[in-house]
């Protein structure tokens, strides 16, 4: 069955894997899976026909013969329980990696999320300047935590996931801010998931999209 996700007709952040369907692809990409794109419009991705696909009107979604899904957690998960690459066969181990991607989403995340919003939607308030160092402060109390979990192995736990995957998605949001180099370990991690040959796939194909709609 043909694997159909969906995507930005036009992303906001050019192109730079910022996305969340970069995420879908690249777990796509690692475990050899053709799929399919449909480009969205902001507008109709207000539209019945995607909200039936995702309640939120969000990307991405996922499609497979009479599977709808929404999520980038679930889709992710769901896509390296189907295909094997993204997940240990020790059971202990796949349950760990299983961890990790909930980890990225939940603890991790918010954040990293807070402070973009604190910079993009928050910056003309009056409370602004007070508030950001105290939201960057609660990004760098997750990144000390997560970098002393690190230490100086190449992935979270064993071989590289789908925790690691999701983790360095997370991570990549930071690299404008600066934040992450503050952390060399944190940052070398995430080179090296940029580095693997399935992340350079899926980002070359979300900047194709991004590149030829400025063409």
């Amino acid at each position: 069955m043909t694997i159909t996700i969906t995507a930005f007709e036009r992303s906001p952040d050019g192109g730079k894997g910022l996305a969340r369907d970069t995420r879908v692809r690249w777990a796509l990409e690692e475990v050899g899976q053709p799929y399919e794109v449909r480009l969205v419009s902001f507008q109709a991705m207000k539209e019945p026909a995607h909200l039936t696909l995702h309640p939120f009107g969000q990307i991405p979604t996922y499609e497979e013969g009479e599977l709808a899904l929404f999520e980038t957690g679930a889709i992710v998960f769901h896509i390296a329980e189907r295909h094997a690459g993204l997940l240990p066969d020790e059971a202990n181990a796949r349950a760990r990696a299983i961890t990790w991607i909930f980890a990225a989403l939940n603890t991790v995340e918010p954040p990293i999320l807070e402070l973009a919003n604190a910079k993009l939607l928050e910056s003309d308030k009056p409370w602004s300047k007070e508030r950001l160092p105290v939201v960057a402060d609660r990004v760098r109390a997750r990144l000390d935590q997560l970098s002393r979990r690190l230490d100086d192995a190449d992935w979270l736990d064993g071989g590289f996931s789908a925790g690691d995957l999701m983790m360095v998605s997370v991570l990549l949001r930071l690299k404008p801010s600066g934040i992450l180099d503050e952390y060399p370990s944190l940052a070398a991690y995430v080179a090296r998931g940029e580095a693997r040959p399935a992340y350079k796939r899926a980002f070359a194909a979300q900047l194709a999209v991004n590149t030829n709609k400025e063409n």
